[in-house]
């Protein structure tokens, strides 16, 4: 991976800690292989008074070894030995030790990565965490802490949301989201790799905004090389991919998975007594837990219908790599190596291509109100569906408009025909006699190549083509 892409909010943010008049605690969040620590090290250019990363499955002796070999050559420049701390409590107390030595001129940045793999069973490691920033860190104006770690449900339910000694201690939080399409077009010309919106249109499809899956992309191949390639070929990294990505995230991961794997069987989402029903999940808690943890990761989120309240909303699998291996590597044999490439532009290709469009368009809302003028227009988004018909974008807007949009993936401009033609116009009038909406209603297309002129287009209000979805 070459120069940092993007994150200009975050690389400001990190920054802008260094010249602030007190410590500061900075948690960053995120999926797994998303770029976290790639950041931080870009953001404060390697430059750390102390950084170590703990290692995964390993015992607590083993942790501290790991930190005092971190820890040593940074105290040697101080001209201090530090020994093998015997727990955590004697480790926090070594780092203020030699912090002490250093100069009291600038901010120091300490950096833990991969915080929850230190927090072993019966170690103490979060007292001794609290023990540090509440008695000695905080007290100073010179600290900056940032932590950060791919297991999602430790950095939320024992670090973000901690109700002990580190409730309300963390000054700033900062989940790192996928890249969007624009920034994937600057990550992949980082790389040398000259495609144009269709081609990355396709790679996004599939590996969604991950900086790592991206990295793997051959420039000087093909879209469908490149996912045959990584995903079908015997030895290809997305074979093993995705029970690795959720057993790294969560603890007891089988159950992630299982509402993973239960939202998958339906495009449109399912309720929450719908997801209890299919994976035998009990009510509660504990579910509840799962689906905050999902959602906080970027893999589902949670929508409402048109007209509903919020808390009777639906969940939707968003993930698009999660969704590609439910649909296709899952299913197919590692001897079919060229899959893909025999796959594509057949009627299975079309059936996911036009769900997973969807889901890029879903992705970028805020690209499709700039497109149609109305960024700054309050609105809110949801879906609608009844016996008779379904919208899977609603953007309801203060102006008293709703645009009704349409998501339609197509090698071609896309043509409206006579039957659907009779098909939107049905869907208009059920929308405003179920709803009974007394806004207009504003028909919006969005599709790879726009849309075909011809005797039934004219009821378009707005025809966007996939280029806007690569803007700011």
């Amino acid at each position: 991976m070459g120069s940092l892409i993007g994150r200009k909010e975050e690389v400001k943010k990190l920054q802008g800690y260094l010249s602030s008049s007190k410590s500061e605690f900075v948690a960053i969040y995120g999926r797994r292989r998303v770029g976290k620590t790639f950041l931080i090290r870009q953001a404060y250019k390697n430059n750390f008074a102390f950084y170590m990363t703990g290692i995964a499955n390993v015992s607590m002796r083993h942790q501290l070894g790991q930190f005092h070999a971190a820890l040593a050559p940074y105290a040697a420049k101080v001209k201090w030995q530090p020994k093998i701390p015997l727990d955590w409590f004697e480790a926090f107390r070594q780092l203020s030790h030699y912090l002490e030595k250093l100069p009291t001129d600038h901010k120091k940045v300490i950096f833990l990565d991969e915080l929850p793999w230190l927090d072993t069973k019966n170690s103490k490691f979060i007292s001794g965490l609290e023990h540090f920033w509440n008695s000695w860190a905080s007290a100073r104006d010179d600290i900056v802490l940032v932590v950060c770690g791919s297991a999602a449900s430790w950095m939320l339910n024992h670090l973000l949301k901690n109700r002990g000694g580190l409730h309300n201690r963390i000054t700033d939080r900062i989940k790192l989201n996928p890249f969007t399409l624009e920034e994937t077009v600057l990550f992949l010309e980082d790389k040398n790799a000259g495609y144009n919106h269709y081609q990355i249109l396709l790679l996004y499809m599939v590996f969604g905004g991950i900086p790592y899956y991206l990295d793997s992309i051959k420039g000087e191949k093909s879209a469908m090389q490149n996912i045959n390639d990584l995903c079908f070929h015997p030895d290809a990294p997305f074979r093993l991919e995705y029970e690795n990505l959720y057993a790294s995230l969560f603890k007891k991961h089988h159950r992630h998975v299982s509402v993973i794997e239960a939202l998958a069987t339906k495009g449109k989402g399912l309720t929450r007594a719908e997801i209890i029903n299919r994976t035998k999940l009990s009510d509660g808690g504990g579910l509840t837990r799962i689906l905050n943890e999902l959602e906080e990761s970027n893999f589902i989120r949670k929508y409402k219908a048109f007209g509903k309240k919020k808390n009777a909303g639906f969940y939707q699998l968003v993930d698009l790599y999660s969704l590609f291996y439910l649909r296709f590597i899952k299913k197919t044999d590692e001897d079919d190596k060229n899959f893909w490439i025999n796959t594509v532009e057949t009627p299975t290709f079309f059936s996911w291509a036009g769900y997973a469009f969807e889901m890029v368009c879903l992705h970028h809302i805020p690209q499709i109100k700039k497109a149609l003028g109305i960024s700054g227009i309050q609105s809110s988004i949801s879906t609608w569906q009844s016996s008779k018909a379904q919208i899977d974008l609603v953007i309801d807007r203060k102006d008293q408009v709703i645009n009704i949009c349409e998501m339609k993936f197509s090698i071609h401009p896309f043509t409206i025909d006579k039957k659907y033609d009779k098909n939107l116009r049905n869907k208009l009038g059920s929308f405003r006699e179920i709803t009974r909406t007394r806004k207009a209603l504003f028909l919006t297309f969005i599709s790879t190549y726009g849309l075909a002129q011809n005797k039934y287009s004219g009821m378009v209000r707005s025809d966007l083509e996939m280029d806007i979805l690569f803007e700011k």
